[in-house]
């Protein structure tokens, strides 16, 4: 039987929209292939090989799709529901890029289909699936980081950082899960290569979609999307706004650490007032006797906001309204929310200099490629004054639901 990930059931929903299409009457090579097992894929053209094409669906491996001589191609005018009003076309009228959903008899392996029917999808309908998909990521995705795989049983042990504790979640694997992995210089699912558990590793960041137990402690994963993507505290040595480069030295490894910006970085800046709140509410659940992460000296000798206490805000201040909203389920603050709304920038308009206090999530990198800023966060000296754990506070996820996988952790 083919296989169904998650995102591919979501699409097949697209169709519920063309009211024809269950109604029509299968003609004798589509009831031949309901006969065996009926397969439905969507995805983009990636190739077109004669009667053969390569199709590269949203979540999975490539599927072969052979389009049989007597398959019907239609396509749908946009805002159209109905198959009997669908343009007909043919094979060659088809062209790599295109987006279409391809029915016929399937594969045991779920790789190849005997197409009896190739619907060419607009691209209006392509947006409606997307934000179905996004959504269902934010219903039933959860991520952490990964503590250790058991190949035995096909299982994941994924911690989820709490400020405080950590919950522990069991993320279950099967021969239907897809797993893809994300490319060492980008955070993209688009650039995402199909993978297997072997290669899932301790540390790796993963966010899997599926259905949870009564008390969330497992997952019964049907999508994995898994990476590594460093996140750490960090001051700023040196800066090169025209190449768009940093060099940083990590305050955790005390090593010098090179970035680069991308047109796809976020860049934020805390405001003062917001960051002294946040970090009044980190610093009163971080057990007595534990410092925070060393800052620089500017930020050391930084005055508290006028009209505030030092560590604290004003009582009608930006945290004291949001202080609820930016606690995570398990009571610890989470700067994702505090975030949020902040805008992004450049280089220039964050102003920074050497010595300013900086957190940073960024892709792996290669030997050859400095690593990628993800997302870079200044103004955010009081914070780690208060976190012992900056990677506890921080709670970035590298995957924003802009058209990407997310879930608990990212919320």
């Amino acid at each position: 039987m083919q296989k169904r990930s998650a995102a591919v059931v979501i699409i097949w929903a697209l169709f519920v929209l063309f009211a024809g299409t269950s109604t029509l009457c299968p003609s004798g090579s589509e009831a031949r292939a309901q006969a065996t097992t009926i397969a439905k894929s969507i995805g983009k053209i990636k190739t077109i090989n004669g009667s053969t094409i390569t199709l590269s669906p949203t979540s999975g491996w490539d599927i072969a799709v052979s389009v049989q001589p007597n398959a019907r191609i239609l396509r749908l005018m946009p805002g159209d529901k109905d198959l009997k009003n669908a343009t007909p076309l043919q094979l060659q009228d088809l062209q790599v890029g295109d987006t279409i959903r391809a029915r016929g008899a399937g594969s045991d392996d779920g790789k190849t289909i005997s197409a009896v029917e190739i619907i060419v999808i607009t691209s209006s309908a392509v947006a409606a699936v997307t934000d179905q998909v996004r959504q269902d990521w934010q219903r039933r995705g959860m991520g952490g980081i990964v503590d250790s795989v058991d190949a035995a049983t096909a299982t994941i042990h994924i911690s989820v950082p709490r400020t405080g504790a950590k919950r522990e979640v069991d993320v279950q694997t099967s021969k239907n899960t897809v797993i893809r992995r994300y490319a060492a210089d980008s955070a993209r699912p688009e650039n995402a290569k199909p993978a297997t558990i072997a290669e899932i590793r301790a540390g790796d960041q993963l966010r899997a979609r599926g259905n949870r137990n009564a008390d969330g402690s497992k997952l019964d994963a049907e999508e994995i999307y898994v990476g590594f993507f460093p996140q750490f505290s960090a001051i700023v040595k040196s800066i090169d706004a025209n190449a768009g480069t940093l060099s940083l030295q990590d305050l955790s490894s005390k090593k010098t650490v090179e970035v680069r910006v991308t047109p796809e970085s976020q860049l934020q800046k805390i405001p003062a007032e917001a960051a002294q709140g946040f970090a009044a509410t980190l610093k009163s659940m971080v057990p007595q006797g534990l410092g925070g992460a060393p800052t620089s000296t500017a930020a050391r000798e930084s005055p508290s906001p006028a009209g505030s206490a030092a560590g604290t805000s004003p009582p009608n201040g930006p945290m004291a309204r949001g202080s609820r909203a930016a606690r995570m389920n398990g009571g610890g603050p989470n700067l994702q929310q505090l975030i949020s709304g902040l805008p992004s920038g450049s280089l220039q308009d964050l102003n920074l200099h050497k010595g300013d206090a900086v957190l940073i999530l960024a892709t792996e990198g290669t030997s050859s490629t400095p690593k990628a800023v993800i997302r870079l966060l200044s103004g955010v000296e009081p914070i780690l004054r208060a976190a012992p754990s900056a990677s506890d506070a921080m709670m970035l996820s590298p995957w924003s639901l802009g058209g990407a996988p997310g879930g608990e952790a990212s919320q």
